[in-house]
């Protein structure tokens, strides 16, 4: 059975956050909300809970998964930016896009694209899940919480701990989130391009 935490949505108890932490360190799996919709997450280098992950969500392995990070420093070890991407990145975070970049050394091959080299990061912003990326102090390893006979994810804890009770380690319900998945922006070739239009406001990338 997952373990369920119901954490503050503005002031998120810390002694809960550590035990979400925690888990995660232990090679947990979790469900967790974001300022777009819930995700599966797990550490960095956790290939068990990316087939876990690619197991719910019936995803093979070309599937791209997402580097949820605290903040720029955080996310700077992990992607390359010159300074007209790092300035538009800036101007859109912490919100609900994701951003494709090139990948560093810091990247584990699996997560990165084959043939370009490229990893998806995004800085949420969401209060508790701020609070989870610093006690963490790395970033999560994500994929949108989309059930493969579902048109939209789920958006509510609850319902998450009874639908995937046996499946994940924990659920973190933190109050209603939205149904509308990121805005993806491939920033790769220096210039962006929108690849997904979602929750992230994409008119000031075209």
């Amino acid at each position: 059975m997952a373990k369920y935490f119901d954490v503050h949505p503005d002031n998120p108890q810390p002694r809960a956050v550590r035990q979400i932490a925690d888990s995660v360190r232990e090679g947990a799996l979790i469900a967790y909300p974001t300022d777009s919709c819930y995700a599966l997450g797990c550490r960095l280098g956790n290939r068990e809970g990316m087939d876990r992950i690619r197991t719910i969500r019936h995803l093979d392995d070309r599937h791209h998964f997402t580097l949820v990070c605290q903040d720029f420093a955080q996310l700077g070890q992990f992607v390359r930016l010159d300074n007209d991407v790092f300035r538009a990145l800036k101007a859109s975070t912490p919100g609900s896009y994701t951003f494709i970049l090139p990948a560093t050394r810091e990247v584990p091959r699996m997560l990165q694209h084959p043939k370009k080299k490229t990893v998806g990061v995004r800085i949420p912003d969401h209060v508790a899940t701020q609070a989870l990326l610093a006690e963490l102090g790395e970033p999560l390893v994500s994929s949108t919480l989309l059930l493969p006979v579902e048109e939209e994810p789920m958006t509510q804890g609850w319902e998450i701990k009874d639908r995937l009770d046996h499946v994940v380690d924990a659920v973190v319900d933190s109050g209603d989130c939205g149904t509308e998945p990121t805005t993806v922006v491939d920033f790769s070739s220096g210039r962006p391009e929108i690849v997904r239009r979602g929750a992230g406001d994409a008119s000031r990338f075209e």
